[in-house]
């Protein structure tokens, strides 16, 4: 491999997928017509199964995070000042158990630093002017902000490059969907009289519209507010008079806002690509799907897809393996999570903005019973912190033995471990019984860590990929289903 892999955008999406392609020994070059970072919140919750996978980067990446947000561990659900429900969030199996509040721009600082210490430095104000490719790689023309153009050749491009993708619209992939017929606020602010926990967030569901508050830190709130039907153009976000007035008719009552720190309005997309992949060019984050913010899973989601992809394109490029399915398997795994994502999250807002009288009713007098069921806030905890999102229907899905986890489950590592996929090499892990004996030398040494992990049950072995998931789950002795599904990837 000599071409570097080139990333448009240079956003959190941009950002991981250029962290992990560069820790895995891929040269990379990342770009963006952005000329200096925005210093304004934008997305702020980073969910536990991003911090997993992230953490994977090593340097403390996940720790660092962890240090400067603020850990949310519940939420609370309010009707016309009533409170209905709490959800816990602090009952998953990971090292997080929290959702992480913590402004995009911070974020943006901590990847960057990582990034950087890897020797890979965004170029800021260089765009992807074009762009076109044949079987062996991409020929992309680069404008710098002086009008300067360069051509060169990539190994893959990837597109980080946000909802309105110049990449996607360059090669011509539908984004098919919906955009709903109402109007939102947001911004951040300093307050007082909060009557929740800054470790908790709260949703406040009132006939005119829903009033959300995410605690970013003690006194410092983000504020999302339904503004009603759309009749027009977007429409400026309220004033902090506006805000406050719509707070005290909607919220628990008190609380005051004192300073504006950043407000913007929007509408909500619900919009996926096509197909994440067109041969050499791959699709990530917004630029492959578009969603409510309910749920704060944007972000997330985007992170994730570059996640799954660089493990892959590593393997690749590095020539490690050779199988076609290796990267077909990114666009229906993710697509598969993206519409997920799209149905949670578009389901949320739904649920929060009913106009009919009666379903409100209904919706005020269930929801106490129904989220008070241990299963019922199991499910929702799974979908909020994305530790339940998997890859059920995978073609990298092997055979799975037993009863236990499925091929395509997270799998994650146990107490004191290394999380998977650790290192400078993508390997697949191999955890096995205490009745099973050491694992064959045809294994491909390049495909996984000769770092043999004990199981949790007596028997059984497990193949579990560099992200975190299982690959596939045999009974004892059963090494040549291990041995087949690797040489299927056809490392060299």
């Amino acid at each position: 491999m000599t071409e570097p892999v080139l990333i448009a955008g240079a956003g959190p999406v941009g950002l991981v997928a250029a962290l992990e392609l560069s820790r895995y020994g891929v040269k990379v070059r990342i770009v963006d017509p952005m000329t200096a970072r925005a210093t304004t919140s934008r997305a702020v919750a980073i969910w536990p199964r991003t911090l997993e996978l992230l953490e994977r980067a090593g340097g403390g990446l996940s720790a660092k995070l962890v240090a400067r947000g603020n850990k949310v561990t519940a939420g609370n659900i309010l009707a016309d000042g009533k409170h209905l429900a709490r959800l816990p969030l602090d009952d998953v199996q990971t090292l997080y158990p929290y959702a992480l509040m913590l402004p995009q721009s911070e974020t943006e600082e901590i990847l960057l630093a990582h990034l950087e210490a890897l020797g890979v430095h965004p170029e800021l104000g260089v765009s992807l002017a074009d762009f076109t490719q044949d079987s062996e790689a991409v020929t992309a023309t680069l404008r710098h902000a002086d009008g300067r153009e360069e051509t060169g050749r990539y190994g893959a491009l990837v597109a980080c490059d946000g909802a309105h993708s110049p990449v996607r619209h360059r090669l011509g992939l539908s984004f098919a969907g919906d955009t709903l017929g109402s109007d939102w606020a947001q911004g951040e602010f300093h307050l007082s009289g909060m009557p929740f926990p800054v470790g908790e967030f709260v949703t406040c569901l009132h006939e005119d519209g829903p009033a959300v508050l995410f605690p970013l830190a003690p006194g410092r709130y983000r504020l999302i507010v339904g503004l009603g039907a759309s009749t027009g153009e977007v429409p400026s976000p309220p004033s902090m008079e506006g805000f406050q007035a719509l707070l005290d008719r909607r919220g628990p009552g008190g609380i005051v806002l004192h300073d504006t720190l950043w407000t913007t309005s929007f509408r909500i997309n619900e919009r996926q690509v096509e197909n994440y992949r067109a041969a050499r060019v791959f699709l990530a984050g917004d630029a492959a799907h578009v969603h409510s913010p309910a749920g704060g899973q944007g972000m997330n989601t985007g992170m994730q897809d570059a996640v799954n992809l660089a493990w892959k394109l590593a393997l690749v490029l590095r020539g490690l393996a050779t199988a076609p399915l290796l990267l077909d398997s990114y666009d229906p795994e993710r697509r598969a999570v993206g519409a997920a994502v799209i149905a949670t999250s578009g389901r949320l807002t739904r649920m929060g903005t009913l106009k009919n009288p009666l379903a409100r009713h209904l919706r005020n007098a269930v929801m106490p019973f129904v989220l008070g069921l241990v299963p019922v806030q199991h499910r929702l905890e799974g979908e909020l912190t994305e530790t339940a999102l998997h890859y059920e229907d995978s073609p990298l899905n092997g055979v799975s033995w037993g009863a236990g986890p499925r091929a395509g489950d997270r799998m994650p590592p146990l107490g004191g471990e290394a999380p998977y996929g650790a290192g400078d090499t993508p390997r697949f892990t191999l955890r096995v019984g205490a009745s099973v004996g050491a694992p064959p030398p045809n294994l491909p040494a390049a495909l996984v860590d000769p770092a043999v992990r004990a199981h949790n049950v007596a028997s059984g072995i497990e193949l579990i990929r560099p992200d975190g998931y299982l690959a596939m789950a045999v009974a004892d002795g059963e090494w040549e289903p291990i041995a087949s599904y690797l040489r299927r990837l056809g490392p060299v």
